[in-house]
């Protein structure tokens, strides 16, 4: 562990020396950073790079018909008290993908396909806070939570019908849900925890790779306002067998998401929700079955979530409202019975520094709150779930970023002490 951890430090001193001569602190304040593809994935970008993201993976960057992307993101994280464990561990994630545009490759007009990977190294801390139901380190539960795993996470394939209304199908994953400006980065550029990453009372309704077919609308800016699909509820990260593909039911998932503008600054309203007639634990009765009982535990037919966000600009720095910095929120709510997070709360600021010359540095401060079902008091979960975060993103280069990281989390299990975690994240991107 301390090779890997000097490995990780020796790459920094090696960033930080050859960061002046691609340093991009130079840059005038109102520098517009999302005009390219390689911008997109880059912290300075925030939440207007989800637009340019998403034009992106609409051919809008594909002129020979195939884009190539890629990151790799590293961690080392430490449980410096409380938790379970006070353990220094080293990760990291590595996503790669293509996106074709058929219609440039001489094919079908108006049809692309995505095709994304995951591969996980190393450990995380997931396991050393005690926070059974809200991990510290996203990245470190993808593509799944064992651990130094690799998954085919996207085979999608759109075909768009007209300018604003486009079709899909194929393997996918949900992470791409619940946009927020200043709070989503799937754990790469924003906060690592998943609490702060995204919403996770859906998680029980909708695994993180699986099969499914939906349409989306898309708004004037060409993203979209709008996503209707059904999904297999199974998880497929590590399964390629279709024989029994929606042979537990379905889940159906909708979100819509519309741009705002209060006091004169752009922002963005998100509602969505979740239905599964899947068959899974009933919690509710766990309770009152016997301690000692041969008989098979209790399930319930369906189980749902109805979630939303919001994030508003309260600062801008450039004519496109697509930098500054701002506040975020997001709630949640869902079927007590068979969801172990009954209602969930987040709330924070973020964005790009105030500082000018470093607008691609970025910022952000956070608190979660998960409320842990009644339906099945002291077992397991004796209290609520809560925590902060806290980082500053540095951009060595355009394309390099470096994370000192800071949190503090109290457990559902509450025989756990509070756990105060410090970290160090670097992202690369292509």
């Amino acid at each position: 562990m301390e090779s890997r951890f000097q490995a990780l430090i020796f790459s920094f001193t090696v960033l930080l020396a050859v960061a002046p001569e691609f340093a991009v602190a130079d840059q005038p304040c109102d520098a517009q950073l999302c005009g390219d593809y390689s911008a997109c994935d880059s912290i300075g970008c925030d939440g207007g790079c989800d637009e340019c993201r998403l034009k992106t993976l609409l051919g809008g960057c594909a002129e020979k018909g195939v884009v190539f992307s890629g990151d790799l993101v590293q961690y080392y994280q430490a449980v410096t008290d409380g938790g379970l464990r006070q353990q220094g561990r080293y990760g990291g994630l590595a996503t790669y993908g293509a996106l074709f545009d058929f219609g440039k490759l001489g094919l079908t007009q108006g049809t692309f396909l995505q095709i994304r990977g995951q591969s996980q190294f190393g450990e995380s801390i997931n396991g050393d806070t005690g926070s059974l139901l809200i991990a510290s380190n996203t990245n470190g539960t993808l593509p799944t939570a064992d651990g130094q795993d690799t998954a085919l996470t996207d085979f999608l394939l759109t075909q768009f019908l007209s300018e604003r209304f486009a079709v899909f199908a194929g393997r996918l994953n949900t992470f791409d849900g619940t946009l927020n400006a200043f709070a989503h980065g799937r754990g790469k550029t924003q906060f690592m925890n998943i609490a702060l990453a995204t919403n996770p009372i859906a998680f029980r309704t909708s695994p993180y790779v699986t099969y499914g077919a939906g349409f989306t609308v898309l708004g004037k800016e060409g993203t979209p306002v709008f996503s209707f699909s059904v999904i297999d509820p199974n998880d497929y990260a590590t399964r390629g067998d279709l024989d029994e593909l929606y042979s537990d039911g379905v889940t159906i998932a909708s979100e819509t998401r519309l741009p705002t503008q209060l006091m004169g600054r752009p922002g963005h309203v998100l509602l969505g929700g979740t239905w599964s007639n899947r068959e899974v634990l009933d919690l509710s009765q766990i309770a009152r079955l016997p301690v000692s009982t041969a008989q098979p535990l209790p399930r319930a037919s369906s189980s749902w979530s109805v979630y939303g966000n919001f994030d508003h600009y309260l600062t801008t720095y450039d004519k496109a409202g697509t930098q500054g910095w701002g506040v975020f929120g997001r709630w949640g709510i869902a079927d007590d019975d068979t969801n172990p997070v009954e209602w969930f709360l987040s709330a924070g600021i973020g964005g790009n520094s105030p500082i000018c010359g470093r607008r691609q540095d970025s910022f952000g401060l956070g608190w979660y709150y998960s409320a842990t079902t009644d339906a099945i008091p002291g077992l397991i979960f004796s209290d609520d779930a809560q925590g902060v975060e806290a980082f500053y993103s540095v951009a060595l280069t355009e394309k390099v970023f470096l994370s000192p990281d800071v949190q503090w989390a109290r457990s559902a299990n509450g025989t756990v002490d509070d756990a105060w975690a410090m970290g160090l994240r670097l992202f690369m991107t292509l």
